[in-house]
């Protein structure tokens, strides 16, 4: 019986992983595609199926279908709203405009969903069925899992973890509200507090930069990691009073900092999470790195689409 497969695309901001994984979850292959080429919609819509059919040229077997991360809203293979370096996909079908352009069958999900949904099915996570998946960096993305399955609320429209409210008539975040948890413990929050902490500082700081000064045991980067830690386990206490989950994982590249970063947090999140609700979670770093949203654009395909959907080729 031949091999069946599900191709992967990731957009990011400068480019498109792209990719292709077995049943098995094992990766064929993968390669980067920058955009600095494709500037509209139609040509990134353009050089995404291109990307589709070249991967689909180097297989011997069936392919499932395609399955693409994007940044932004989606519902039902829809655009509703792209992320900030992708403004034109509004009201985008993308799904059934790439259909078109390559006959195979599209999955569509946000980035960060198909990040957690990774690390479920091949990750960090791999032997649960409900986790809470959070992405630290520039801001704070995550995924809610269920029973195997991605959970986005009525429509998809919802699992905007780090827009959780933590701290009424708080700071002002990129989303437009108000006292977010994105505005108070990603990296960027944690950077402009190290920052204000240090006005004459003429390096270029980042997270890496803080962490090392945090263990070298410098007080202003002491200080401003005691308060990402403490602003961080306030949104994942409340998550897991909500969902209880088994694992909560968190990625991004602080999350590989040392286990010193997972433990910090842990122990300030047994402390204010209800005992019962926090009796069967764990915290753990997520363990596929960058290759998380290729293997979960797969996963989605897999999970979705029946045999009677493949397209042979």
């Amino acid at each position: 019986m031949s091999q069946s497969y599900a191709i992967g695309i990731d957009i990011g901001g400068t480019s498109l992983k792209c990719g292709v994984v077995n049943e098995s979850g094992e990766m064929l292959f993968s390669f980067l595609v920058p955009l600095k080429t494709a500037k509209t919609e139609k040509e990134i819509i353009i050089l995404i199926s291109n990307v589709i059919l070249q991967c689909a040229d180097q297989l011997n077997g069936t392919v499932v279908g395609v399955g693409i991360g994007f940044p932004g809203v989606i519902e039902n293979n829809v655009i509703i709203g792209g992320g900030d370096n992708l403004p034109e996909f509004e009201q985008s079908n993308l799904g059934e405009t790439l259909k078109k352009l390559t006959t195979y069958n599209i999955i569509i999900d946000n980035d960060a969903n198909l990040m957690g949904l990774g690390e479920l099915i091949y990750g960090a996570a791999k032997d649960s069925s409900d986790v809470i998946f959070l992405t630290v960096g520039t801001g704070i993305g995550g995924a809610v899992l269920i029973n195997n399955k991605l959970h986005g609320g009525y429509n998809n429209r919802g699992a905007e973890l780090g827009h959780i409210v933590i701290q009424q008539n708080g700071l002002a975040c990129a989303c437009g509200g108000i006292g977010c948890l994105e505005a108070y413990a990603s990296v960027t929050a944690l950077v402009n507090y190290y920052q204000s902490l240090n006005p004459i500082l003429s390096e270029e700081v980042d997270g890496k930069y803080i962490i090392e000064k945090y263990l070298l045991g410098e007080k202003e980067a002491i200080k401003a990691m005691e308060r990402h830690f403490d602003y961080l386990a306030a949104g994942i206490s409340s998550f897991i009073n909500v969902f209880s989950p088994q694992k909560i994982v968190i990625g991004g590249g602080i999350s590989e900092a040392g286990q010193f970063y997972i433990d910090e947090i842990r122990r300030r999140v047994k402390s204010l999470t209800i005992p019962v609700a926090f009796a069967h979670t764990e915290i753990v770093a997520a363990n596929l790195g960058n290759k998380a949203g290729l293997l979960g654009c797969c996963a989605n395909v897999f999970q979705k689409l029946k045999t009677s959907d493949i397209v042979i080729k």
